[in-house]
């Protein structure tokens, strides 16, 4: 239709942000460009900008809004109130022309031809001024769903202007620099898809907390995708590899189930809202809302959308329950992380702990902290004073004039992409989402730490704790003539420790994969339909959403190291196979039906004979099939596998021999065996040894201890702990020259080079090909080294 008041969406492009606003130009190009390549966005119009403005020339509308915000003081809430409420009724009170309610007839008409009689619409907003790349305007204006018929769609649209003169839509302009004339607004009319029947939720085409180009991070909730924007629920999480997705590999790196306790759904009672909130069954609250497939799809889909584009993208999606299809329902640039300096990292470190008062998922890799102000409802929120932590249930849009006071946001509910999360990123504060009891946890007024510096758990401590903040510029690190790799204990911050300067990962640690995503001992999965009925319970509610026990431990095992692989890659990410000692298998769940109690556990069943021993056999086996997934399956063939604690060389052989057998043959599909060398045998017997692997990785921590004869966890002869002792050079000499004599690769991931950077500088003179370092200390020894090489020069 031709009119300069309504334009359907196919008829949009990129180019049409003036016209239509960022949203509704930006679904316009999806449908012109990206339906012949599989990309489902639902049809509908746009009212245009132009529309909006002559009707605010009615009755000189627009200069009254001028007049009423000229003198206005966002500072102060209560003036800011009283201005946003005036200017929405004198909007909701004015009337539509006769001439766009006619437009708007026609279009109706039209789009009922095209989808039937019985369908019902979205109703969003789409300013001019949204979607730039300084600012997202996200959330700022309403969206309405499950609207029906063509007078409840007129009364949208115009709540929809409205909505430009909400509270915080005002504040955002003023703390932005948008005159306010300067801003329109368009009105997007679009087909609902029927997520009420099935889920919904965003997707970003990087990492939203440390900036990643190489994955994409999809959250899912059951339902509509107003409860996950808002905060009001912790959705699933799923991370997808886009080398391995280009390449057709099994590219799910990993999947973390929310609690998902709430959906919203079409509310069929007349003259009741349009939608409401309802429980989500208990059984389907264990699972996840998306099967790897929908997973797999929705990211081909984000991977078509960025391509276009050209930028990272922030997308938001929609499964119909009815047709069964996912449809793509908003994409716009993402505005935070892909803005940021990639040659200048900023670190945050936790120089001490104190009590913790809660945990949750945690938002933008910084620590912030102040006096806490529990703020339970609209009239709480003027407590927040500069500098305060603001800790809530969740956060509404309207408080936003206020957050940016904030040092910090906890909440009890949320994900990584609700409202709390965007705007923390947005103001660059650290947020804690998704904590459940905050509000209860922590007292008003109290003195706070919030720290997202650790991992992807964010933790809220009691008291103002020392920490330090560094600014590494990653650009200008020397040439060194051996490798720096690191050792990362989980995978949850692979993507942040791979900006560091680095050459791979010498040592990543099964067991802390074990110990942090799974939490049940191996056999007490393998043998689960003998356990106890209380112990059954409480592993079948642990695995629920997988397809057995075993395949959960399985999974879990494969999605942590493939999440290494993935972070590092095409570097070397040597994984060590899993070396708990009995007392810490014991300490999962289950543990104690399979361990011995042994007297001094740091000499007993632990690393390679673990894995040839009849009652650890079946255990092993699931490792092995874990790394065969992440490498043969996951296209990860960086991913090399370490063997700890090899006492003999027969013990050497018939570990071998075991790997071969569970399908990890040395030399197969360029796979490296590697082994620890950390007992005095091994650096004694390496030439033997070195028969059967690849190399070795010194464990100078194991190693200076037996050496030495002294218990490194014994503070009574802790001072003696020293691997720069001449004995133990010694024998790190003898195994970087057996090394070398054989051209095997030679390394060192214990604490040493960490804690002793003159060790590292020795290792180096002794020609070792690489040292691997706690992340911490990578840039202050790789410029200590630097500086002692030039000085050799």
């Amino acid at each position: 239709m031709k009119t300069e008041n309504i334009i359907f969406f196919e008829e949009l492009g990129r180019d049409d942000v003036a016209r239509v606003g960022g949203k509704n130009a930006s679904l316009g190009e999806m449908i012109q460009n990206l339906t012949r390549l599989g990309v489902k966005v639902p049809a509908g119009f746009a009212t245009s900008a132009q529309a909006y403005r002559d009707f605010l020339k009615v009755d000189h509308l627009d200069q009254r809004l001028a007049e009423l915000l000229a003198p206005l003081d966002i500072e102060n809430l209560a003036q800011l109130a009283e201005c946003g409420a005036k200017a929405r009724k004198w909007i909701l009170e004015a009337n539509f022309s006769e001439i766009f309610k006619a437009d708007l007839k026609i279009a109706y008409d039209t789009l009922e031809q095209r989808l039937g009689h019985d369908f019902s619409l979205a109703v969003r907003s789409s300013a001019t001024a949204e979607d730039l790349p300084e600012a997202s305007f996200a959330g700022q204006q309403e969206t309405f769903l499950n609207v029906r018929g063509f007078e409840g769609m007129l009364q949208k649209i115009k709540e929809v202007f409205a909505s430009l003169y909400t509270d915080r839509a005002i504040a955002y302009r003023v703390h932005h620099g948008f005159a306010h004339e300067d801003v329109a607004l368009s009105a997007g009319i679009q087909k609902m898809v029927r997520s009420d029947e099935a889920a919904a939720g965003v997707m970003f085409t990087l990492d939203t907390e440390t900036g990643s180009n190489e994955v994409i991070f999809i959250t899912s909730n059951y339902g509509l995708g107003e409860l996950l924007v808002q905060g009001s629920i912790n959705p699933d999480e799923f991370y997808v590899y886009k080398t391995g997705l280009k390449k057709g590999h099994q590219a799910i790196l990993s999947r973390r189930l929310g609690q998902k306790q709430q959906r919203m759904i079409y509310n069929t009672d007349p003259g009741e809202a349009l939608v409401k909130v309802e429980k989500v069954p208990e059984d389907l609250q264990h699972k996840f809302s998306l099967t790897d497939a929908e997973i797999t799809a929705l990211a081909q889909f984000a991977l078509t959308i960025e391509a276009h584009y050209g930028c990272p993208m922030d997308i938001e999606w929609a499964k119909d329950g009815q047709a069964g299809e996912l449809y793509i329902v908003q994409a716009r640039p993402e505005t935070v992380k892909s803005r940021q300096d990639q040659q200048t990292l900023s670190r945050f470190n936790l120089l001490e702990k104190g009590p913790v008062l809660t945990v949750g998922r945690s938002i933008g890799q910084k620590i912030g902290q102040g006096k806490a102000r529990v703020v339970k409802g609209l009239a709480d929120i003027q407590k927040v004073e500069v500098g305060d932590v603001l800790v809530t249930d969740m956060t509404d849009p309207d408080w936003e004039p206020v957050m940016k006071r904030a040092a910090a946001i906890v909440t009890n509910r949320g994900g990584r992409t609700c409202h709390a999360a965007i705007i923390a990123r947005e103001l660059g504060i650290p947020a804690v989402v998704g904590c459940s009891t905050a509000t209860n946890d922590i007292k008003d007024g109290e003195a706070v730490t919030v720290s997202c510096a650790e991992g992807e758990e964010g933790t809220v401590y009691q008291g103002l704790l020392k920490f330090e903040h560094t600014q590494l510029h990653v650009d200008r690190m020397p040439k060194l003539p051996f490798k720096i790799s690191m050792n990362v204990g989980t995978p949850d911050r692979a993507f942040d420790f791979c900006q560091l300067p680095n050459q791979g990962v010498g040592l990543a640690r099964l067991e802390f994969i074990i110990n942090r995503n799974i939490g049940i001992h191996p056999n007490a999965l393998l043998n689960f339909d003998r356990l106890k009925p209380e112990l059954q319970a409480e592993i079948k509610k642990r695995t629920m959403a997988y397809a057995s026990p075993v395949d959960f431990y399985v999974k879990r095992l494969a999605e942590g190291i493939a999440t290494l692989g993935a972070a590092f890659y095409p570097k070397p990410v040597i994984v060590r196979l899993s070396d708990f000692k009995s007392n810490e298998y014991a300490n999962l769940l289950g543990g104690d039906l399979y361990e011995p109690k042994e007297e001094n556990p740091m000499l007993g069943f632990r690393g390679a004979s673990r894995y040839v021993a009849a009652s650890f056999k079946a255990c092993f086996a699931l490792e092995c099939q874990a790394v065969k997934i992440v490498r043969e399956q996951m296209g990860l063939s960086n991913v090399e596998v370490m063997i700890p604690f090899v006492r003999t060389v027969t013990e050497a052989k018939n570990v071998i021999a075991a790997l071969a057998e569970n399908g990890l043959k040395r030399g197969e599909n360029g796979l490296r065996l590697i082994m620890m060398c950390e007992i005095p045998s091994n650096a004694l017997l390496a030439d033997q040894f070195l028969q059967y692997f690849d190399g070795f990785s010194i464990g100078s921590n194991d190693l200076t201890q037996l050496t030495l004869g002294l218990d490194r966890d014994s503070g009574l002869v802790a001072e003696a702990f020293d691997e720069r002792n001449e004995a133990v050079k010694m024998l790190l000499q003898m195994a970087i020259d057996a090394c070398r004599k054989q051209g095997k690769y030679i390394g060192i991931c214990g604490q040493g080079p960490s804690d002793h950077p003159d060790l590292a500088l020795w290792l180096m003179e002794q020609g070792i090909d690489a040292i691997s370092l706690n992340p911490d200390t990578v840039v202050s020894t790789w410029l200590f080294l630097g500086e002692a090489s030039a000085d050799q020069d």
